[in-house]
């Protein structure tokens, strides 16, 4: 099937008479007739379910199309995007191990690696994504667990070069993962880049409509673990705490990863998504190919009319000829990029305000990458604790406006911008 198709048909297909769409499985427990059938279930010797806070039926009828759009072979939903990338990095780094990483990454997946999992026992290297080749080679260590970077970063908009981070990832024997959660697989497919694990938020382009908080990660079924056996005890060596299983000898390459975030942490830390918002979630997924078709088509022109309006200090968009990563996306994205523009008011964040006040269309919103047009001034919101200085320092300048472009007439979008710029002093 075509993508277009998968986003209505993948992971689920009702038997004669059964429900059209994924029934909501909203029960915490599920009953058995012995307790050997039971038993078969906590020794993963059977499938099916038994306690939602591991798994449920609903999750995972929308997890196994979320792993058809992406072309994986395993995938699972996560109660949010962040904690769709802890499970992604935890599940193979943990005390003393190390992780390369992108410094462009969104700003709460940095805090989580530089903060909270360094409070974990993991060191973390941040390199630009644009380093050199030596660089990016100084930054591994005999201890390097996993390479992590996002496929266009929020809200930098700097296009991520998947297969040369893959390369470099694998020389050292180690998976590439992959946050795609502004390009989704519509735009693009980092497996086929030589990315092994992706993460998304689905509260964003995949949900697409505000309504709930998700995450996913999938596993391409490409890495070998075994053949990198001592980097990776915790999936190919027994579990103690289940059973004395070994992942990658029983499930293979294609289950063992997402098998291992499931009976393991899933069940120690319990970030399930509740079978609910997965339902939404998969309403979403239905759409999305046509959704993010168009919210690329409205940034092209919006972010066509940012540039060369007077105003307008800069703009950053990788869909938009000219811009520093337009030839990169075109490799990665030839179809689009995404939604979201970046750019700065002439006048500084001063005048950026300016034009926020004076905006009736698009709405002020911490939020992005849904169906309605919504802006964010960071210096005056969540980074108006900094000065201009130490917000340049953090590669957040002053004058900085994130515009998510919705999926409105864009004419109406434009119109809107204009009259607020007009108005800017």
């Amino acid at each position: 099937m075509k993508t277009e198709t998968k986003c209505i048909e993948a992971g689920y297909q009702p038997k004669n008479g059964e429900s059209r769409m994924i029934p909501i499985v909203q029960s915490t427990t599920f009953k058995y007739d012995t307790s050997e059938d039971m038993g078969k279930l906590f020794d993963l010797e059977a499938e099916g379910y038994f306690y939602s806070r591991l798994q449920n039926p609903t999750n995972d009828y929308v997890a196994a199309k979320i792993a058809a759009l992406e072309g994986g072979t395993a995938a699972m939903l996560t109660s949010s995007g962040q904690a769709a990338n802890f499970f992604a990095v935890f599940n193979l780094a943990g005390q003393g191990d190390h992780v390369v990483a992108s410094s462009t990454i969104y700003g709460g997946t940095y805090n989580l690696f530089n903060v909270t999992m360094r409070r974990m026992g993991v060191d973390f290297t941040f390199v630009d994504p644009d380093c050199s080749d030596e660089e990016l080679e100084a930054a591994f260590r005999p201890n390097t667990k996993a390479v992590f970077g996002e496929t266009i970063a929020n809200p930098a908009l700097i296009v991520f070069d998947i297969e040369r981070f893959a390369h470099a990832a694998h020389a050292h024997g180690v998976p590439l993962i992959v946050d795609n959660t502004f390009a989704t697989p519509i735009n693009c497919r980092p497996f086929e880049w030589g990315c092994d694990i992706v993460t998304h938020s689905t509260t964003k382009y995949m949900d697409g409509h505000d309504a709930t908080v998700g995450g996913a990660i999938v596993d391409s079924g490409k890495f070998d673990w075994m053949a990198h056996a001592d980097k990776f005890p915790g999936l190919t060596t027994p579990d103690a705490s289940y059973h004395g299983i070994t992942y990658a000898e029983k499930f293979g390459q294609g289950g063992a990863f997402i098998t291992k975030a499931t009976a393991q942490l899933m069940r120690d830390l319990g970030s399930i998504q509740a079978p609910m918002n997965a339902y939404f979630l998969n309403l979403g997924l239905e759409s999305l190919a046509v959704r993010v078709e168009r919210h690329c088509r409205n940034a092209e022109k919006v972010a066509a009319f940012l540039q060369n309006h007077e105003k307008i200090a800069w703009v950053n968009y990788p869909g938009l000829p000219g811009d520093k990563y337009y030839e990169r996306a075109k490799k990665y994205m030839p179809n689009g990029t995404c939604g979201v523009i970046s750019f700065g008011v002439a006048g500084g964040r001063k005048a950026a305000e300016e034009f926020m006040k004076h905006l009736k269309l698009a709405i002020i919103a911490t939020h992005v990458a849904d169906a309605h047009t919504c802006v964010l001034h960071p210096a005056s919101s969540t980074h108006r604790q900094l000065t201009d200085e130490e917000l340049v320092a953090g590669g957040v300048a002053p004058d900085m406006v994130r515009l998510s472009v919705g999926i409105e007439n864009a004419d109406d979008i434009i119109a809107d911008l204009s009259q607020a710029l007009d108005q800017v002093k």
